[in-house]
């Protein structure tokens, strides 16, 4: 852009204005308002930097003009301090464009604080620095609007599909021409093994917009999950309309990918109609994504029906699901295993990204060994605590009877209507499980003294005396202890180390706490030492007497 004179031809300034707005796609008045501020900058080069000049262009006509303003200000106006080079406080600059009021009145009698001068400037030549200086001032401007430009258009397309141009290639990176702006896919966002060439067309995935001090940053992608969705929205028309909702898609980019859908409407089959006639419809997305395999299940609002799903092609055979910590643990057949795990666990890593489940696999065979060994160790526990046979115990267990505690404390009808057993046997054998528990406590009160755990903790609710042994080795001892941690120390915890999740264990792991439970003993010590007050037991409304008494009245009457 040239700048040599202002005064050259009034309507140049209007035809450069023009140019660059449609050049660079952004508004015919942001690009004549950089002028006027190359002007502006030039004028105060040529006049001074102590004056407050302002330059004005008539869209219209083209015409410049270029005025000093002189504002009046109070004799003892203070425009505060600032830190010197020293760090002392000094005076700080006055604004351009003042002058005092005393100074004012000298000319005019009439100058009160406030009034402001105007003065029409002559047109000047600007010179080859001050047109460098204009050149850059608009430049800048004009970058700074197309930039904004760009994540306006931008920021609410992401999650979209966009066309583009390899522009270049950097380290891996690839840098896309999207027409109106820039874009960049990373590697770690591109399908390994998958090479661009300067001008080649590309597809990708818009994931995010963001504004960054060299302007807006276009992050695209060709192995997100997103992608491989909108694919088959453009090649399938009910994902297009909406009819089948994609719920959850799990990728290794390049390798094999796990998709789950779902249909709203009975009458369709969601993966039938994803896979297309003789599998039209999903090969077109598998040659867009260089051959990666993709399997696609049917999605349920049944948690373990997913989970069993999303492990095709392998079979299961049972699944077993801790919703407290999202483990599942899923039981295939012996023959089945290497198929559910898959090559480098590719298969078992992809359900568990698509399901939200840590999942754990075991064979049928390993199973069975762990049930066996259970009973054993059950059966041991019994004839120890017990002091019964190897055939009682087995029946205990057999029963369901897992601690002694479900012995001490249940009905003793329960024990007596085992085959075998008579009132007398049921009674005996709840007698020693309470024997056992008061020998095993007593052990426990011991061992609490022993680490100095006061008796006001065992004084909380839930506190039980093998609770307070785990806390005093946990190394709270008071209940002022107890109200100091949160309910992580007591459950146990998940980090992420060297790019694995680990489990952090907690004060009362064995103990299997819920996470309200764990909160609630934390609270409760937390009233005892007045931190917090107790929340407020709740209210139960009793009903009027006299409707209670009309309610009998009518039973009464009704039976009659």
């Amino acid at each position: 852009m040239s700048l040599t004179g202002i005064s050259a031809n009034r309507l140049e300034l209007l035809q450069i204005a023009e140019a660059v707005a449609r050049e660079k796609s952004i508004d015919r008045e942001i690009v004549i308002e950089a002028i006027e501020e190359a002007i502006q900058k030039g004028a105060r080069a040529r006049y001074g930097a102590e004056h407050d000049i302002r330059v004005k262009i008539d869209q219209k006509t083209g015409e410049v003009a270029i005025k000093r303003v002189i504002t009046v200000v109070a004799d003892d106006a203070n425009y505060g301090t600032v830190l010197g080079e020293d760090g002392e406080e000094v005076p700080a600059d006055e604004p351009v464009g003042i002058q005092r009021l005393s100074d004012a009145k000298r000319t005019d009698k009439d100058a009160v604080v406030g009034k402001t001068y105007e003065e029409t400037l002559p047109p000047f030549e600007f010179g080859r620095v001050q047109t460098q200086m204009a050149r850059q001032v608009v430049t800048g401007k004009v970058r700074e609007a197309e930039r904004e430009r760009q994540y306006e258009e931008y920021k609410d397309r992401v999650g979209e599909i966009v066309n583009g141009t390899v522009k270049r290639v950097e380290y891996g990176n690839i840098v896309v021409d999207l027409g109106r702006g820039e874009g960049i896919a990373r590697r770690d966002q591109s399908i390994p093994r998958e090479n661009f060439n300067i001008g080649d067309r590309i597809r990708c995935y818009i994931y995010d917009v963001r504004r960054e001090t060299k302007g807006p940053q276009i992050l695209l992608s060709r192995a997100h999950g997103g992608f491989m969705a909108k694919l088959f929205a453009q090649e399938v028309p009910e994902v297009y309309d909406g009819v089948i909702e994609i719920r959850a898609v799990a990728r290794d980019p390049g390798s094999r990918a796990k998709m789950a859908v779902v249909s709203n409407d009975s009458s369709i089959d969601p993966v039938g109609a994803c896979v297309g006639m003789r599998g039209s419809r999903v090969q077109a997305v598998v040659a867009e994504l260089q051959g990666e395999k993709i399997d696609i299940i049917q999605w349920s609002p049944d948690e373990a029906t997913f989970i069993v799903n999303a492990l095709a092609p392998a079979e299961v055979s049972k699944v077993v699901m801790d919703e407290e910590d999202e483990r599942v643990e899923v039981v295939v057949p012996d023959e089945q295993l290497s198929l559910a795990i898959g090559r480098r666990g590719q298969n078992v890593r992809l359900a568990s990204q698509l399901t939200g489940w840590q999942i754990d696999i075991m064979t049928e065979s390993q199973e069975s060994e762990r049930r066996q060994r259970e009973f054993a160790e059950r059966t041991a526990l019994f004839q120890e605590a017990l002091d019964v046979d190897e055939v009682i115990a087995q029946l205990l267990v057999t029963e369901g009877f897992a601690t002694v505690e479900d012995v001490a404390y249940v009905d003793v009808s329960e024990i007596a209507s085992i085959e075998g057993f008579d009132e007398d046997t049921g009674a005996e054998i709840q007698a020693r499980a309470t024997d056992f528990l008061d020998k095993i406590a007593a052990e426990f009160d011991v061992k609490r003294v022993e680490l100095g755990v006061e008796d006001g903790l065992l004084e909380i609710e839930g506190v039980t005396l093998p609770i307070a042994v785990a806390l005093g080795q946990g190394g709270v001892k008071t209940v002022e202890d107890l109200a100091d941690l949160v309910p992580d120390d007591l459950r146990g915890w998940f980090e992420t180390k060297d790019g694995q999740r680990v489990r952090e264990t907690g004060m009362l792991e064995a103990f299997n706490l819920e996470p309200a439970d764990a909160e609630a003993l934390i609270m409760r010590a937390r009233v005892v030492m007045g931190w917090v007050e107790a929340p407020p037991e709740p209210q139960i409304e009793e009903e009027p007497l006299e409707e209670t008494e009309a309610y009998a009245e009518a039973e009464i009457a009704s039976e009659d």
